[in-house]
């Protein structure tokens, strides 16, 4: 009989992985510290996630095994971390592991003094040493040594680097600004770092960072780029031929070993899915090619078939691995293709997705070809129906069929293990997603989508007080909110209400915004801290900018507050949004690549920026056409009301007392457009409307 651990009765998937090592892991706790205090033992501090390769293999070779965990036992308590549950613990020792080693990722190692002061820190580690790697079976007896032989030379080092992490907060702001010189710069990093060839920023391993190219859009529109567009449009193609996209099931994986998208790390994550459909999105308003609107409506396809649950929020990730091997669940032999298939079509899957005898995919360990394929494209279905003198629509309908063939055999195999928590932040972007899609292609079901997942949030995952949570998983929630769940939840209300015109939902994020700034603003230099005033106590609270693998709290809140401050008429709103610009200028001019989303931010200030108001009523063709026209449009920078002529005092009147005033011209469709707060004379035509904001 297993003997479980302390983990045995969390939540998180990933904690619950290791409930059963040897190892007596401990979750993140008073428990846990009070008893290294007792016992005079360092701690030892693993964080990971349930879909990480990584932490899969280190817990196989060391946290399962007695020989390891007996050396753990004695010399630490040992503490498990899910980096998803607890971002604010994973971003602390993070940039501790950055600072001590000059690199990260997961698993993550530190180990540090009971009142939570790091003085090691590190990744992956092997068993045994291996090709330069300490390995755990040397490390541990190090450490063992050095803690009962040099305590307090170890305890000083964790106070200075302590001091030294809470001094790099930066508390006061600098003299820089952010302005069209920082944007420009951003873009002529992207480009040298863009792959002319593949699309795409760098070599290997390439990940699809879509804030990139969302930024990127942006610049196009402000600048008539046309070589910031091609950037766009390359990246997005190649994606969507490569192996790093599910031909067959649908949705991206995590990102490209290789550097032509082919062979993927095949773990999908929820955010993934949400961003990178975003910018086919804004791909497909600025260039109208079907190719985008067709990927993005697929991405869509997979998130509601596989990635959603009952109650309607929305999955965390799915893993690389399935029965111990990555990629397992995706790869096919030519041989399975030629059985499940008609030989016609067998014959169409293995020209037009490249299927090889002696496949295409490598083990990783040795290199030896498996037989196996990555299913993926070298050319666009047009191209293809060209060369095989047949129509792109027959093509198409062709490739379905048997696609649908296929995917049906796949559902036979053991899935990926799923990561089925529900996070407020990445639901958040989720909505965005689903509720710009509804937007853009007029979709009805994309809006039922968005509205179910953010009623779950609002009844689901709020506790007693009413305080917004961040977790959920087998109807418990836990956790306060952090930054990103705020912001990230205010920025699907936004769209859902831009989607839906449901007031109620812009009402909702307004009471959220006003509780983000209550708790999370810092009133004497600006921007938000990414934990609560009455969050845990850690060793600080951190301000963060750096637009990772997804945009920051503080980026997107930059933009929330624009919107916002523009719907209440409220210019105080739109300076706060400009003092995190300021407060991270800095370090934002320093590398402004890295910072690609808080700069489509900054171009929203720098403007012009505007607010469409619609009077008319909610049927008629006029108004219909209006909104249509302002949504098939790209315009990254324009904000859509309308106010409905059939309600005497509609909500939104209570939002500013001048929309009241904005009624219909001769009972028609009315449209007031204004910027800076200011409104230009109303039109009664989409062209006239288009025209005023610049689009004739």
């Amino acid at each position: 009989m297993e003997k479980n651990n302390k983990l045995i009765n969390e939540k998180s998937p990933y904690l619950l992985q290791h409930a059963n090592n040897p190892v007596e892991w401990y979750p993140w706790g008073d428990e846990a510290f009070v008893k290294a205090g007792k016992e005079n033992k360092p701690i030892f501090l693993s964080i990971g996630y349930s879909t990480c390769h990584w932490c899969h293999v280190m817990a196989h070779e060391s946290f399962e095994d007695e020989e390891v965990a007996k050396l753990m036992n004695d010399s630490f308590v040992s503490i498990k971390v899910d980096r998803e549950e607890r971002p604010d613990i994973d971003k602390i020792y993070m940039n501790v592991c950055q600072m001590l080693t000059g690199s990260g990722g997961w698993p993550l190692t530190v180990v540090m003094t009971p009142d939570k002061k790091p003085f090691f820190a590190g990744t992956y580690f092997p068993k045994h040493s291996r090709m330069g790697r300490i390995g755990m079976l040397e490390l541990i007896p190090r450490i063992k040594l050095a803690w009962s032989t040099q305590k307090n030379e170890l305890v000083t080092s964790a106070e200075r680097i302590a001091t030294v992490l809470q001094h790099n907060v930066g508390e006061i702001p600098h003299e820089d600004e952010l302005g069209e010189p920082t944007i420009k710069f951003a873009y002529e990093e992207l480009n040298q770092k863009y792959d002319r060839v593949y699309g795409g920023f760098g070599l290997f391993p390439k990940f699809p960072t879509p804030h990139n190219l969302l930024f990127l859009l942006t610049y196009w529109k402000r600048y008539k780029s046309s070589k910031a567009l091609e950037m766009v449009e390359r990246t997005l193609r190649s994606m969507r031929l490569g192996g790093i996209y599910d031909h067959i099931g649908f949705g991206f994986h995590r990102y490209s070993t290789d550097q032509k998208w082919l062979v993927p790390h095949f773990e999908k994550m929820l955010y993934d899915q949400a961003l990178i459909s975003l910018a086919y999105i804004e791909a497909y308003q600025a260039t109208k090619k079907e190719e985008y609107r067709k990927t993005a409506e697929e991405i869509f396809s997979y998130v509601l078939r596989d990635m959603t649950s009952p109650e309607g929020g929305f999955y965390s990730a799915e893993d690389a691995d399935s029965e111990g091997v990555e990629g397992k669940f995706y790869l096919w032999t030519r041989t399975e293709i030629n059985e499940i298939l008609e030989k016609d079509e067998a014959e169409l899957i293995i020209k037009v997705f490249n299927v090889e005898s002696e496949g295409n995919f490598s083990e990783e360990a040795t290199g030896r070809k498996t037989g196996e394929n990555i299913l993926h494209l070298t050319a666009p279905l047009s191209d293809l129906s060209i060369e095989m003198e047949i129509s792109e629509a027959e093509l198409s309908k062709r490739i379905e069929t048997a696609r649908q063939k296929l995917f049906k055999i796949r559902e036979k195999r053991i899935h990926p293990h799923k990561d089925d928590k529900i996070l407020t932040s990445w639901n958040g972007l989720m909505i965005a997603a689903l509720s710009k899609g509804a937007q853009v292609f007029g979709e009805p079901k994309y809006i039922e989508a968005s509205e179910k997942a953010t009623n779950f949030i609002l009844k689901e995952m709020v506790n007693t007080e009413g305080c917004l949570l961040h977790t959920y998983r087998e109807g418990q929630s836990g956790i306060l909110a952090y930054l990103d769940d705020y912001a990230f939840l205010i920025w699907g209300l936004l769209e859902l209400f831009e989607a839906s015109f449901d007031t109620k939902m812009l009402q909702k994020a307004l009471e959220l915004n006003e509780e983000l700034l209550n708790k999370f603003w810092d009133n004497n230099n600006g921007a938000f801290y990414f934990t609560a005033t009455d969050s845990e106590d850690l060793l600080f609270r951190q301000k963060e900018i750096y637009d990772g693998a997804i945009p920051s709290g503080n980026s997107v809140a930059m933009l929330n507050l624009q919107r916002i401050g523009k719907i209440k008429l409220e210019p105080e709103l739109v300076e706060k949004a400009l003092k995190i610009g300021k407060f991270f200028a800095e370090q934002v001019n320093q590398a402004p690549s890295a910072h690609s989303y808080l700069l489509t931010a900054v171009d929203f200030a720098i403007g012009p920026s505007y607010l469409v108001l619609i009077a008319g009523y909610s049927d008629s063709e006029d108004t219909i056409t209006m909104i249509n026209a302002i949504r098939c449009n790209y315009l990254p920078n324009a904000i859509l009301i309308h106010r409905p002529s059939e309600i005497e005092s509609p909500f939104i009147d209570e939002i500013a007392e001048s929309y009241k005033f904005q009624n219909s011209v001769d009972g028609k469709s009315t449209s007031y457009v204004c910027e800076n707060f200011t409104c230009k004379a109303p039109v009664t035509n989409a062209k006239k409307m288009l025209e005023l904001l610049d689009l004739s």
